[in-house]
């Protein structure tokens, strides 16, 4: 691919979709650059705005969840027999219930997750006449007062490939079933509160954990679909070699636990260069790595190198950013001199920025491997065009080289490079913040 110019509109679906919180770093992003612009700049911070963002998600559950397998009653009411068959072993607890004039039997799975759903109809005879999902239990509405008599939990074995919960089922008294009913009411209560008080415990830790993610970055592997990219010397194409890097580098940064990471691309896919910038900027990216391996003429050429953005590329930025729609967040109601300020400000940053992180990767890039002699370079690659994020584009090494290719293909030499780039996005962010928390 040409890394210069931007293609035809390819399908850039799989690298939106590969992940939620987008705003969420749009968010982040937007507040350290303004906090960054009013220092320098010595304006009030009244233009700083957070945008508060209230997430309300709802899933339509299948009946049957993913640990349930069948239903089965047979019998004649007394003595029944309920058979639910499960794909895993799965903890299961067992209450008796009335709501209003109905006899309930709850089977509680508690590995599954708040599921609800329509009811689903039995054979009557067997004293059950249906079931249905509430709140993630199986919810079985009585003909009459009938109790669990015996509870078996099977393993597979022979023909029976699956694990099984069998409830033997008995008819009783009223008096009796109303009495256990009472008690197990209460047990249920206490249940629903102790799940209540979980998810909202939950739920204020990944609030933690989206608060402690301050850096968001967007790693994007090069070529792919229907462009391959170079060919290695052993036949492998560009396109698998970066992708399983970038894959890679995802779940080093994840693990960190203070990156929130992006891949424009996590399968074979063919993603537009001006798409690969835009997702860049939707996500709120605070650092942009492209991930190529090169090729040359000469076998002999080996090593990694670094680009940034160069003098010709820069005078390509705004027109690409007006043809692109890639504008910049400004106060509102500031003048056209004020605003003119600020963009260059903001221009500015992003390319010291990006040098800045090229400087710290090099001798992290040296520990992993061979690299190029004048490592930094400078480039007009268009995935460097964004005007508000720093980028670089890695050349990983030479696949035209048989050392290189070899490195580059061997999951040990995938590991090195990966720890290398890691490394360096750490140093990098670690300096933004020692510099934030002196302003």
């Amino acid at each position: 691919m040409d890394r210069h110019k931007p293609v035809s509109h390819g399908c850039c679906t799989s690298g939106i979709n590969s992940g939620s919180g987008i705003s969420k770093g749009q968010e982040l992003k937007s507040r350290r650059r303004n906090e960054r612009v009013s220092s320098v700049m010595g304006l009030s911070g009244q233009w700083i705005r957070l945008v508060v963002l209230c997430l309300a998600l709802f899933a339509c559950a299948p009946v049957v969840a993913a640990d349930v397998a069948g239903v089965r009653a047979v019998g004649n009411g007394d003595p029944s027999r309920l058979t639910i068959w499960l794909t895993s072993a799965t903890e299961t607890r067992t209450f008796i219930r009335q709501v209003g004039n109905q006899r309930q039997l709850v089977v509680d799975l508690v590995r599954t997750d708040a599921l609800s759903g329509p009811s689903q109809p039995l054979n009557a005879a067997t004293g059950l006449v249906s079931y249905r999902w509430a709140d993630g239990q199986l919810v079985f509405d009585l003909t009459g007062p009938m109790m669990v008599a015996r509870e078996l939990d099977l393993p597979p074995t022979g023909s029976e490939t699956q694990h099984r919960l069998v409830l033997d089922l008995a008819r009783v008294a009223a008096a009796r079933f109303d009495l256990t009913a009472e008690r197990d009411g209460r047990r249920l209560e206490r249940l629903a509160e102790s799940r209540a008080r979980r998810a909202q415990e939950n739920a204020a830790a990944e609030q933690a954990r989206l608060a402690a993610i301050r850096h968001v970055v967007v790693i994007d592997a090069g070529h792919g679909g229907k462009d391959p990219g170079a060919t290695a010397v052993s036949g492998v194409h560009e396109k698998d070699i970066v992708l399983k890097t970038a894959l890679a580098l995802k779940q080093a940064l994840e693990a960190d636990g203070r990156f929130l990471v992006r891949l424009t691309r996590d399968d074979d896919t063919f993603i537009a260069l001006e798409d690969r910038v835009t997702m860049a900027r939707e996500w709120g990216a605070d650092l942009f790595i492209s991930l190529h391996a090169d090729a040359a003429a000469k076998p002999s050429v080996a090593g990694a190198s670094v680009y940034t953005i160069s003098e010709r590329g820069e005078r390509r930025i705004e027109r690409e950013a007006e043809r692109n729609d890639w504008h910049l967040e400004i106060e509102d109601g500031a003048t056209e001199e004020v605003s003119g300020i600020l963009e260059d400000l903001v221009k500015r940053e992003t390319k010291t920025n990006s040098g800045l992180f090229a400087a710290m990767l090099i001798p992290h890039l040296q520990r992993a491997g061979p690299i190029l002699r004048n490592t930094h370079r400078n480039a007009g690659f268009y995935v460097l065009l964004a005007p508000d994020v720093p980028a670089v584009l890695v050349e990983i090494g030479f696949l035209t080289n048989r050392d290189d290719a070899r490195r580059l293909a061997s999951a040990s030499g995938r590991a090195r490079t990966v720890t290398a780039l890691a490394a360096a996005i750490t140093e990098y962010f670690g300096r933004q913040d020692a510099m934030l928390a002196l302003n």
